[in-house]
């Protein structure tokens, strides 16, 4: 039996005792995911601090502003890139399907277009169903919209003087003994060695976050997991509410699943991580001979082996971020966004010249 499924069955066991106990904030939202909240939020003016590093970043580059998106424009001239030692093929302005590209501006890269938010996006991140955005705004606050910007709500806000970050979507349909369907946002809070994780329902209109509880896999004579330092929470999966986040003091990535109870463990050393689709594996940012490298590994298995996607690079990559096939990743690099396969069959190839965080829509 794997060690995931002897997690799961602990768990199911300990669930149908204390289903009727209070529940944590993970499955705080019985509701499902239909929609955002009618009515657009005013867009917020006056900025507050951001660590982001894509934050002040220009204009997209080569896009048009539109509230729609359209064909995409165009190839620009050809990039030269030593992403991974080898030169990379021209840049195609983000005419990637179903991956978006924001850089702190109002305006995200969509399909080769660019639509305007109406506000500064940071950090952005898709519903599992590809209908919504969570972002932090230009005010720092968390918001929701819709794909083309629109029917924006502010989710929780900020009360000044602190750093918000990374959200990333908790969602399960499951219903194993009764619990209700999980449909939070979980972000960061803070910065550097202080940060916290926190979480909001995701149908929540102006809500103050909560601290997401944070308990060992084994109860026994288990190390406690670190509760500060803790970012870069990534939920990609569709897997019982799982999710992964790294700790800027020990540099370990961690998983968080939520199946039924609240439990986690040190997987990998590395930062920055993203969950597959199907919650089975991490990407994460690992250090090697000076640059960041990326490396994949399996999420359940006992002894697992951390494999290197770019075992030749001569930049760093960092953020990055699964495609919906599970195929895929894209991430950034001093050249721009680029796209590579997590079989390692071909090259890194860069899709957006210029800085900006890659996300895909689903």
């Amino acid at each position: 039996m794997s060690a995931r499924a002897r997690r799961h069955a602990a768990a199911a066991l300990v669930s149908a005792l204390t289903v009727g106990s209070t529940l944590l904030l993970s499955a705080c939202d019985p509701q499902a995911a239909t929609g955002v909240a009618a009515g657009n939020a005013a867009p917020a003016t006056a900025a507050k601090p951001s660590d982001a590093a894509s934050s002040a970043a220009p204009a997209l580059s080569g896009a048009t502003a539109s509230a729609t998106p359209s064909a995409p424009p165009s190839p620009t001239a050809p990039v030269t890139a030593s992403a991974a030692g080898r030169t990379t093929a021209p840049a195609r302005n983000g005419a990637v399907q179903g991956l978006t590209i924001s850089n702190g501006t109002n305006l995200v890269l969509m399909n080769g277009t660019s639509v305007d938010f109406h506000t500064a996006v940071r950090d952005l991140a898709w519903s599992p169903d590809g209908g919504r955005a969570a972002f932090i705004d230009g005010a720092g606050d968390l918001s929701v919209s819709r794909a083309d910007g629109s029917h924006r709500v502010v989710v929780a806000r900020n009360p000044g003087g602190q750093t918000w970050s990374h959200p990333t979507w908790q969602v399960d349909a499951a219903d194993p003994v009764g619990l209700p369907a999980k449909n939070n946002i979980l972000f960061t809070v803070g910065q550097g060695t202080g940060a916290r994780l926190v979480g909001v329902p995701a149908t929540a209109i102006g809500a103050t976050p909560k601290p997401l509880s944070l308990k060992t896999f084994s109860d026994d004579n288990a190390k406690p997991l670190p509760t500060t330092g803790n970012v870069w929470i990534s939920g990609g999966g569709m897997q019982h509410g799982s999710t992964v986040y790294a700790n800027t003091t020990d540099h370990e990535v961690y998983i968080r699943d939520d199946y039924m109870r609240q439990q986690g463990a040190a997987i990998a050393t590395g930062s920055e991580p993203a969950l597959s689709r199907d919650g089975d594996e991490v990407v994460f940012v690992r250090s090697v001979a000076g640059h960041d490298h990326l490396f994949v590994q399996d999420v359940h298995k006992e002894n697992p082996v951390a494999r290197d996607l770019t075992p030749h690079a001569t930049t760093d990559y960092t953020e990055p971020a699964w495609s919906p096939d599970g195929r895929t990743i894209a991430a950034r690099t001093t050249a721009g966004v680029v796209t590579l396969p997590v079989d390692g069959s071909s090259a890194p190839v860069l899709v957006v010249a210029g800085p900006g965080m890659p996300a895909y829509r689903h």
